[in-house]
């Protein structure tokens, strides 16, 4: 039987710029395979290939998603293996702990016809450069869209009663953890993202992230409400009783939380508003609406045309990033085309079936 498939992002483009979580999900690995190469030089193609088919032979495994290209993988992780293989090529560079006792380079450039890149190197320099701007743009306007949602929040903090919100997260925490006990010495945190902003604009993996889970918690708000907070709360309970935690970050701040995974009970707790809104499909679901327990009544009302405008300004820009992405991702289109042209596919084969041959001998 198949193993299960968890999708997730480690590196998202966010307000702060390129944001990487690569180094959380690395911790636990006892051999990582990094991959060094262009564009177009068949990163992404080895970890899908390696996921089907460690997938297929039954192991559960972890798909690390490009949040610059929606077809591509950044990374794969097999957890019982305690394998990854990750790319390595800028902006996601990994720095390795132990070289060649866990960390392992596998170079594509040698596939190489380097002869035939040189007659193409400046374009490939123009490219480069004009990639680079255009995410360049796309952070500042992210950047710029969230100080506009800055506007938004102090609107909410200023009708929100504190009080029942740490009431109401205090309730929450002993619903969850009353009567359990992980009992782990050292549980474990592992930092994601759930979403990202892409060149198709913004993508969530909650569905299959939290498909195995009894019980599911979704906060209903409003910027500013305190969702952030509750649930680094929940996750700091989740931690001191003994359970690993996966925290999931926001991709559009990174420095605020989006949804906590409980996975030893089964239990999850997340953000659902846009753009990553759902609402309770299955036995177990359960909504947690700050605004209306914990929010001044007829704060919508009150403030409807600053909130118009505030929103407007905020998804203009998000817009804008949006664009400035889809930019990259067509000159990065371009430049894979070249290095395609100047790749031998069976010496990527040859570096694919020694990474197989490699994980093969882990399970021995």
């Amino acid at each position: 039987m198949a193993g299960d498939i968890i999708n997730y992002y480690a590196g998202g483009n966010t307000a702060e710029g390129f944001y990487s979580l690569f180094e959380s999900n690395m911790k636990e690995l006892e051999t990582v395979y990094i991959l060094k190469g262009g564009p177009g030089s068949g990163k992404s193609t080895m970890i899908k290939k390696l996921a089907d088919e460690w997938g297929e032979k039954g192991y559960d495994v972890e798909l690390i998603h490009c949040a610059s290209d929606n077809d591509s993988l950044d990374g794969l992780i097999i957890p019982k293996l305690k394998f990854g293989i990750l790319d390595g090529t800028a902006p996601h560079v990994l720095e390795p702990k132990a070289p060649g006792a866990i960390e392992h380079y596998v170079n594509l450039g040698t596939a190489w016809d380097t002869v035939w890149l040189k007659g193409k190197r400046e374009e490939i320099v123009e490219l480069q450069q004009k990639i680079g701007n255009a995410f360049q743009s796309a952070y500042d306007s992210f950047e710029t869209g969230l100080r506009v949602h800055d506007d938004l929040e102090e609107i909410y903090m200023g009708e929100l009663n504190f009080d029942k919100v740490n009431g109401l997260t205090e309730e929450l925490i002993d619903k969850i953890f009353t009567g359990n006990n992980g009992k782990k010495e050292n549980p474990r945190t592992f930092h994601r993202f759930l979403g990202a902003a892409t060149p198709l604009g913004a993508v969530d993996f909650i569905p299959n992230l939290t498909e195995g889970l009894a019980k599911r918690y979704f906060l209903k708000g409003r910027a500013g409400t305190g969702k952030s907070t509750l649930l680094k709360k929940v996750g700091a309970a989740a931690l001191e009783n003994g359970y690993d935690v996966e925290m999931y970050h926001c991709g559009f701040d990174p420095n605020s939380m989006d949804m906590v995974i409980i996975r030893e009970l089964g239990v999850c707790v997340f953000d659902s508003t846009a753009p990553h809104e759902h609402f309770p499909s299955r036995h177990g679901d359960e909504i947690i609406d700050i605004y209306q327990t914990c929010v001044t009544p007829g704060t919508d009302e009150k403030y409807y045309e600053r909130i118009k405008e505030v929103n407007n300004g905020y998804k203009q820009r998000m817009s804008d990033g949006t664009g400035h992405l889809r930019v990259a991702k067509d000159l990065h289109d371009e430049l894979e085309e070249i290095y395609i042209g100047a790749t031998d596919f069976s010496v990527v084969d040859g570096l694919y079936d020694e990474v197989n041959n490699a994980i093969s001998k882990l399970k021995e």
